[in-house]
């Protein structure tokens, strides 16, 4: 769950920009007119949306301590970025994925309680930071919304065949070189699908002069705010420290050539050109043994009969009868629309990997004993329960699933830029931000 801090950097409200801008007395130079920088499908945006944030993108790059680009490059990619996010609402307006208010209610108050706050204590400290709490509600249930479009359209149509298992499990990653944690950064120039050989020339040599500045030592972070055009282009285009089979495929096979500080060739794939950076790097030792966990669940499923509020108000009494003592197990078998409900939803020693990622990373945040609140999934809401950990070696079989889980993660990114691109290919946008 994300800190107050990094909503606050995500998500902070500009409220001095009007002030800002304000003439004074002796000042007869007249405001600014709010105008339309953009149009996408059917709606558009504004000039003093895109300044609000940008505000928020210069105030968050300062907090990082990222050295500013100039104002009209970061103008242009965040208002390329907000393009992005306004075809994603629009996809998943058209084909029905929302998120309601009780959804939205029980995930402030998750992020609420991560921060250790209570409701009335987090409303006041985004107030502080100059947010307007209903503006962060609707940013909240926006980033919820595009999260669910990317799970429903990308990640549920991930494929690994047997075939690219036995290809994993023979190369370096998979003979034990996923111990090596690998930090990397990268920078991506996005190509329409329908790109001309003009165009794709053209952008090439953008790729190349940034490529010539990245690998002359100048501030990577900095290059990526001003030109990826990647989600994570505002936190310095970092990945964060992964091992090498949870890096991207074109990366990885870059990245295992490069020594620290070192930036790799420019990588061309059906998205674009990418720039990466080895950042750091840690470890190398092989891995012999896993954790596992010993864990159950209740699972209600939701469908044309349950709703998602439905789903989770029944699952909340659920967690609020075991709190108060009720047995889990015994739950389980009356409730629980899973396999596993005659057996008190034991479902035994789980590998990583095993399960999908969401129930996974709720379950490894468990200790044992501990229940979890409701969890969603592409199966529904689930309560998890560890009731135990052990480390032990991975049978050819484990190692197989683990290979599979692997593949999956890498082919997350490359797909979702994939379909990224296609939407905004499809939508149609006028970027007017050079008018005057």
């Amino acid at each position: 769950m994300m800190s107050l801090l990094r909503i606050a950097l995500l998500f902070v409200f500009m409220t001095g920009i009007a002030s800002a801008q304000a003439p004074t007395r002796a000042s007869a130079e007249p405001l600014p007119a709010d105008r339309i920088v953009a149009v996408v499908n059917d709606e558009v945006i504004t000039l003093y949306e895109l300044r609000n944030r940008v505000e928020a993108a210069v105030s968050q790059l300062r907090r990082q301590g990222t050295p500013l680009p100039p104002r009209d490059v970061l103008e242009q990619q965040m208002l390329e970025r907000m393009v992005m996010d306004k075809v994603q609402l629009q996809h998943a307006r058209d084909i029905g994925v929302r998120v309601d208010d009780a959804q939205l209610d029980q995930a402030i108050q998750r992020i609420a309680a991560s921060n250790n706050l209570s409701m009335g204590q987090f409303r006041q400290a985004l107030e502080r930071d100059g947010m307007q709490f209903a503006k962060f509600r609707e940013d909240i249930r926006n980033e919820m919304i595009i999260v669910r479009v990317r799970e429903r359209e990308v990640d549920s149509k991930i494929v690994i065949s047997e075939g690219e298992i036995d290809n994993y499990l023979q190369s370096e990653a998979g003979k034990g070189g996923t111990a090596e944690q690998f930090e990397v950064a990268h920078i991506l120039l996005r190509s329409p699908e329908s790109a001309s050989p003009e165009q794709i020339g053209t952008l090439r040599a953008k790729a190349d002069q940034i490529l010539e500045r990245a690998a002359k030592g100048e501030n990577f972070s900095q290059l990526a705010a001003a030109y990826s055009d990647a989600p994570d282009g505002l936190q310095g285009g970092s990945l964060g420290m992964r091992p090498l089979d949870r890096l991207p495929g074109i990366f990885a096979d870059a990245v295992v050539r490069l020594k620290v500080g070192e930036v790799a060739p420019l990588l061309r794939s059906p998205n674009g050109f990418h720039i990466v950076k080895l950042v750091n790097k840690r470890g190398g030792a092989g891995v012999e043994a896993v954790q596992q966990t010993h864990a159950r669940h209740i699972l209600i499923k939701v469908n044309e009969l349950v709703s998602d509020a439905e789903a989770l108000h029944k699952l909340e009494g659920l967690y609020d009868r075991i709190v108060h003592g009720e047995s889990f197990a015994e739950l389980a078998r009356l409730h629980s629309q899973d396999g596993s409900a005659t057996k008190g939803g034991d479902l035994g020693w789980i590998y990583p990997g095993d399960t999908v990622p969401e129930f996974e990373r709720a379950m490894d945040a468990l200790k044992p004993g501990e229940v979890s609140r409701p969890v969603k999934s592409p199966f529904g809401y689930h309560l998890i329960e560890v009731l135990e950990r052990r480390v032990q070696e991975a049978s050819s079989d484990r190692q197989r699933n683990a290979a599979r889980q692997a593949l999956r993660e890498r082919k997350l990114d490359e797909s979702y830029q994939d379909w990224l691109r296609q939407a905004r290919d499809r939508a149609y946008v006028e970027l007017k931000l050079e008018d005057r």
